[in-house]
């Protein structure tokens, strides 16, 4: 039975400074100045024998953590990454980052990267976090891909999660993949997002295919790949299981599942961001009574920028500092 919520989650309203859903997105991205946060890092093996590197803020044993898992190609020096970070670290709780499969500027051991549809992923990390941090409130923050899979997760586990987490958040995650994917393949979108995405994606694959090898994938045709699509049909469907671009595209998206998420959970998507068509966002009779949509107007993708120039990335952290707060365990 869903609980009772009487939340005070401030509303976004972008800057008149900052129009429009690109401008949004990138500035925050490429020329908002955040200080570094000196994060502890940890070098995890996984179930299977790869490789993972965990970034941590410490803080007192006991208090709560909040795990976020990156978007594509992000991090821990991401800008969510450091707002959310230092928002949290003052008011004494810890974070954790962890890295997906050869990100963090850290190669993994085995030929797999990582996916959007990765919920297993997502399972043992949250888990092994919470085996070892066991009188800890644990929360987890998924951004963009990371969203994702953080949703998918929490749909697929049902009450279940309730076993791991105390609350969760999904910011500007691609739930419906196959028509993310396709945006993010035309117009402006393909000449300055998915242009970067695979200036360092294609990189890292032919890195790979020189010291692991696949008969499966030519080096060659990695580098004349020039859109999302056939990236994710060339490498990142065969090598994480799936048949084809449209098997991935079309199965790895968490859209499915909402209505079956069973803990506190805010999905949070901005009606302009240009990763993200607006007709595929959620509704309320999408998710279930768990979850809480917030979509404003404006935003972009994972910018939310306010204030006066240059701005600050304040509304996201303290949206999400209430939420988890409401929900934490014991007195507040």
């Amino acid at each position: 039975m869903h609980r009772e919520r009487h939340l005070d989650l401030p509303p976004y309203h972008a800057p008149a400074w900052l129009p429009g859903g690109h401008m949004q997105t990138l500035f925050p991205a490429l020329f908002l100045w955040q200080r570094q946060m000196r994060y502890r890092r940890e070098s995890w093996v996984t179930p299977d024998l790869d490789s993972i590197v965990v970034d941590w803020v410490d803080g007192r044993v006991g208090t709560p953590i909040v795990v976020l898992f990156h978007g594509l190609e992000g991090g821990s020096k991401s800008h969510y990454s450091l707002s959310i970070s230092q928002h949290f670290y003052p008011r004494g709780w810890r974070s954790a980052i962890p890295h997906f499969r050869g990100c963090g500027s850290v190669s993994n051991r085995l030929p797999r990267a990582y996916h959007a549809g990765d919920s297993a992923e997502i399972d043992w990390i949250l888990r092994r976090i919470r085996d070892f941090n066991p009188d800890s409130p644990l929360f987890a923050v998924g951004v963009s891909l990371g969203g994702n899979a953080l949703a998918k997760w929490l749909g697929e586990q049902g009450e279940k999660a309730a076993e791991v987490v105390s609350g969760a958040a999904v910011i500007c995650a691609p739930l419906n993949l196959a028509e993310c994917g396709r945006a993010l393949d035309v117009g402006v979108n393909r000449h300055i997002y998915t242009r970067e995405f695979l200036r360092t994606l294609k990189r890292k694959t032919l890195l790979k295919l020189k010291v692991t090898g696949n008969p499966f994938i030519d080096p060659a045709r990695v580098k004349r790949v020039r859109t999302l699509r056939e990236f994710d049909d060339l490498v990142t469907a065969p090598l994480h299981g799936f048949k084809s671009v449209d098997h991935y595209w079309d199965t790895a998206g968490a859209f499915p599942v909402l209505k079956h998420i069973a803990v506190p959970t805010l999905i949070i998507n901005a009606r302009n961001d240009p990763f993200i068509p607006e007709a595929s966002l959620p509704k309320r009779e999408d998710v279930s009574d768990w979850v809480t949509l917030i979509q404003p107007k404006e935003g972009g993708h994972v910018g939310f920028v306010t204030g006066l120039p240059p701005g600050k990335l304040g509304w996201l952290p303290d949206v999400l500092s209430r939420f988890f707060l409401h929900y934490a365990p014991g007195p507040r």
